[in-house]
């Protein structure tokens, strides 16, 4: 208490009903470990393709809104495995960043399903700027977590 709460007189809502509670002062969080480089790229890569798979589900939904799908059901289907998948690969991006060591399976798995992806739509699909791409960004997922680095910052978890 200062010497102004000690000189002031309380009011008469604290005299009858007490005062208000004093703030609890919380133990300062023990900073946890330092991200290495590969780690911290490895969780950038991951937020861009969450943004990407984000954004992916609003055009899907605003397709789908705006024209004629053959399957209204199986189009809003599509919007939420890819906005799940969105989801998931954003908040697993922000654990890497912690190196949390739950969040790098998650971020694998969503890997090898976006490479298969990836490939499907380049090769046979036919359609290799957007498939490509794809395999790019998995491919430098996958290696920036078998990195050393990122391996070492994980080993203890």
């Amino acid at each position: 208490m200062t010497d102004e709460d000690a000189t002031r007189r309380p009011s008469r809502a604290e005299r009858l009903f007490g005062g208000a509670a004093q703030p609890s002062t919380r133990p300062p969080r023990a900073p946890g470990p330092e991200a290495p480089v590969a780690v911290r790229r490895a969780a950038l890569v991951a937020a861009v393709e969450a943004a990407l798979l984000l954004g992916t589900a609003l055009v899907v939904l605003w397709l789908t809104l705006t024209s004629d799908p053959d399957s209204v059901g199986r189009a809003l289907a599509e919007v939420v495995y890819v906005g799940g998948f969105g989801v998931a690969l954003a908040v697993a991006a922000a654990g890497l960043r912690r190196v949390a060591g739950w969040s790098r399976g998650p971020v694998v798995v969503l890997q090898i399903l976006l490479g298969l992806f990836g490939y499907s739509t380049a090769f046979p699909g036919q359609q290799p700027l957007l498939g490509i791409p794809l395999i790019v960004l998995a491919l430098t997922e996958l290696y920036l977590l078998a990195t050393p680095e990122a391996r070492l910052a994980f080993s203890g978890r």
